[in-house]
């Protein structure tokens, strides 16, 4: 059964590994035996060394997802680079914390463009090819707690990750047929720099510890497991989940 979690001979699109969440997931693949492209602005030197200590390589592929017609090019790119990709993990994402009554247009088309619009035409890319040579292949999308939830102060992220979790419903419909898998990953509240701003804030940090059941904020590495699973053959019959990963957040 263990082989069945493998991911030699695979090879992985990670958006947004340069730290946070993209960072231990792309590290977590790695470790499974992927190669990885690492799509972003910035070239993710911390990742790409933590990747090479693992024997494995990673490619970067420099992009801009706030515009999403970078995103065809982008795939083109890392498929020059690495060879086929065979994994797809919808990372990179943004955040604008405003009250609704001032948020404008231009803040909801940026977070709108990254966290939706990109992610459905890097899918989009990533699944042609997987057709066109009649391969399997895995899109993991990461989803977030206001995929569920509605949150407060975050009208345009809350906007894209409800839809994302409807767009991964979607693509798994339409596309488990050709033997690609498309799921998603919901992170609960993690230590990363989207949460800076919510672990500084001495009272809602407190609030939210008192709700996690686990008691701490989760860490990059506590989405390895998950991210794994739904990269390999182990989830070969998982379709359209948004799985959370929380520490027990939406259970309490």
């Amino acid at each position: 059964m263990a082989n069945a979690f493998s991911l030699e001979n695979r090879r992985a699109l990670v958006t947004g590994a340069n730290t946070g969440l993209g960072q231990g997931i792309a590290v977590a693949l790695a470790a499974a035996g992927a190669d990885v492209a690492a799509v972003g602005r910035t070239p993710p030197t911390e990742t790409a060394a933590q990747v090479a200590a693992l024997g494995r390589r990673l490619e970067f592929v420099a992009a801009d997802l706030s515009d999403p017609g970078a995103a065809g090019d982008a795939v083109a790119a890392a498929a020059a680079a690495l060879g086929d990709i065979d994994i797809l993990v919808n990372n990179a994402g943004i955040i604008r914390r405003k009250d609704a009554l001032d948020v404008s247009e231009a803040d909801w088309d940026e977070v709108l463009n990254v966290n939706l619009k990109s992610v459905f035409f890097l899918s989009q890319a990533v699944a042609r090819r997987v057709v066109e040579r009649r391969a399997r292949g895995k899109i993991i999308n990461i989803a977030s707690m206001l995929s569920f939830q509605g949150g407060v102060r975050v009208a345009a992220y809350t906007a894209s990750k409800s839809g994302l979790a409807g767009l991964t419903k979607l693509l798994a419909n339409e596309w488990a047929p050709h033997g690609i898998n498309v799921n998603g990953i919901a992170p609960g509240y993690f230590a990363t720099n989207n949460t800076t701003a919510l672990r500084a804030d001495e009272k809602r940090n407190a609030e939210i510890l008192a709700r996690i059941p686990a008691g701490r904020w989760g860490e990059p590495s506590d989405l390895a497991g998950a991210a794994v699973f739904l990269a390999s053959s182990a989830s070969d019959y998982v379709h359209g989940v948004i799985l959370p990963v929380d520490g027990g957040w939406l259970a309490r």
